[in-house]
């Protein structure tokens, strides 16, 4: 049994009641609630408000994870299993904890009555625009498994280009955090050596070799404060990050920065090729589709592009037309 948090008006007035009721599912629990003499005007699992919670901030979902059990559901679906039941047992086989809840929760909900992509669309952290616009398609279409193969098959190729930008950036990384310590290593142990033994011979020292003397004490002995200063320099620039302002002068960085550019610029052709293509063949309208994936991006400069692109697909242009020299232009 499980509480659902319910609201309701009695059939002989306008009381309008909230409360809780045990059930097995939404739709018990509505059973329950007419035989009361009830009419149910919202049905929702107790538990539901605080996984939403605890999926937006900190009950993240791997990727991996989420690869498996759509494939999984959608292996049990083509083999002729009816939706509750593909999901339970798939539901009852996921390691993360997280997502088992929330499948739990989609079960309950599917069997209430709510449609498969009404029930992820409730988890956008989890499941995004693109995920949840591909299930509505398939369930229109009545092609529900072949929909879930191509998004598996979508966030496979996504996982692996991600792990490719990835590897090719840890070159990079490591050479930085080695130029770091051999600078700090210089500033702290190598400077003050040489400070000392011009002081011993009483030489004046040029200009710039004073300058890095006085940065070099002053991380010797004030070093808890270069701590603090890094930390919240980091805290800082996050924060800077997620602003409006913020977010648009790193994006437009990832697209005019020198040998990576080409990186991010691939990257995001790839994603806007992959994601249109998938979406285009499980049946979205092609403006719909190009919205969707628009939002996907990850890029708010791309986006604006691509609005434009909607915009000038929408008044009779070709879509070839409309992209020839988008991704190139940011200079």
């Amino acid at each position: 049994m499980r509480s659902f948090v319910y609201t309701a008006h009695r059939a002989d007035g306008d009381e309008v009641i909230r409360a809780e009721v045990q059930a097995e599912s939404e739709s018990a629990a509505a059973k329950v609630l007419m035989g009361q003499g009830m009419f149910p005007i919202s049905i929702e699992p107790k538990e539901s408000a605080g996984f939403l919670k605890k999926a937006g901030f900190g009950g993240r979902v791997p990727t991996k994870d989420r690869i498996i059990f759509t494939r999984q559901l959608s292996t049990l679906i083509n083999a002729g299993l009816p939706l509750g039941q593909s999901l339970r047992p798939v539901s009852e086989q996921i390691q993360n904890k997280n997502l088992r809840q929330m499948v739990m929760e989609v079960v309950s909900s599917v069997e209430g009555g709510t449609t498969l992509s009404q029930a992820f669309g409730r988890y956008p952290n989890v499941f995004s625009d693109v995920y949840v616009s591909l299930v509505a398609a398939g369930e229109a279409s009545g092609s529900l498994d072949k929909s879930l193969e191509r998004i598996a098959n979508q966030q496979e190729k996504d996982a692996a280009i991600l792990s490719k930008v990835r590897s090719a950036l840890v070159y990079p990384v490591i050479v930085l955090v080695v130029i770091v310590g051999v600078l700090v290593f210089m500033l702290t142990t190598v400077l003050p050596q040489v400070g000392g033994l011009y002081k011993d011979l009483n030489a004046e020292l040029p200009i710039m070799t004073r300058i890095l003397l006085a940065i070099s004490g002053f991380i010797v002995h004030f070093w808890y404060i270069c701590i603090v200063a890094v930390v919240a320099g980091l805290f800082g620039l996050r924060s800077y990050a997620n602003t409006p302002m913020g977010r648009s002068n790193f994006d437009r960085m990832k697209l005019q920065m020198p040998l990576f550019s080409k990186i991010f610029r691939k990257v995001y052709m790839a994603r806007f090729a992959r994601t249109l293509s998938t979406m285009l063949a499980s049946g979205i309208p092609m403006l719909e589709a190009m919205r969707i994936v628009k939002e996907s991006i990850g890029n708010v400069h791309v986006e604006k592009d691509l609005e434009k692109s909607i915009s000038s697909v929408k008044g009779g242009k070709a879509l070839s037309s409309t992209l020839e020299g988008k991704i190139h232009s940011y200079n």
